[in-house]
């Protein structure tokens, strides 16, 4: 990821966070952002402590002109163009198990689908413009958007969508755009259960660097990929 540049959404908690460091030790030039611009602040002051290089934009995902503005920032710190795009900005109105969709509110649903779904596509369209030829957009994503789970409610239906919105780029654009199932991540989204986030960050970079883009491109990688491909 030497000089790469790469823009991380959600950055400051998390499988953003640990992915916005990883790129950050590995070379990469890291544009991040979050809601919060104090915690974006420390995100960056962590990344350049560890000798990375970062900038940071304070940015909310469910406004279009904010993640305007953050490629346009990415793209003028980027002398060729944005590498390498993660759109991991997510909310989770609820306790994982305990969260049926039949007692949800609108405004919940509503803000589910803005930020998770609505923010990746807007996230991959406002770095369409800035993109380099090569460049890969990585969507998080997790067996909820998959398979039916009890108590996971429209949480569930955002990450789906948030699926389908990365395999209908991946046939419309020329870069490559794919979907990384990392499994249970003890996250503040998923509960404490799971992996550290500094754990499955690797098979962010990998699935951005080094995943056969054939293979990523309108699918899902998940941990066995990650597994066989870096035994």
């Amino acid at each position: 990821m030497d000089e790469s540049t790469v823009v991380v959404t959600g950055a400051t908690s998390g499988i953003g966070n640990a992915v916005a460091t990883a790129c950050g030790e590995n070379g990469a030039y890291v544009v991040a952002c979050a809601r919060d611009g104090d915690d974006v602040a420390e995100v960056v002051g962590e990344i350049e402590a560890t000798g990375g290089t970062a900038t940071g934009v304070r940015a909310d995902v469910r406004d279009e002109f904010d993640v305007e503005r953050l490629l346009e920032t990415a793209a003028r710190v980027g002398e060729d163009g944005v590498d390498y795009v993660f759109p991991i900005a997510g909310v989770f109105h609820g306790e994982p198990g305990e969260t049926p969709i039949d007692e949800e509110a609108y405004s919940t649903y509503d803000d589910h689908l803005r930020t998770n779904a609505r923010g990746v596509f807007a996230t991959i369209t406002e770095a369409l413009p800035h993109l380099t030829d090569d460049a890969r957009m990585i969507v998080p994503t997790g067996s909820v958007a998959r398979e039916a789970t009890e108590g996971i409610g429209s949480y569930a239906v955002s990450k789906a969508t948030a699926e389908a919105i990365a395999r209908a780029f991946s046939v419309d654009i020329e870069q490559t755009v794919g979907c990384v199932d990392p499994g249970q991540v003890a996250t503040d989204l998923s509960g404490p259960g799971g992996r550290d986030p500094e754990d499955v960050a690797p098979m962010f970079l990998w699935a951005a660097t080094d995943a056969d883009p054939e293979e990523l491109n309108g699918a899902v990688l998940g941990l066995r990929e990650w597994k066989m491909a870096t035994r």
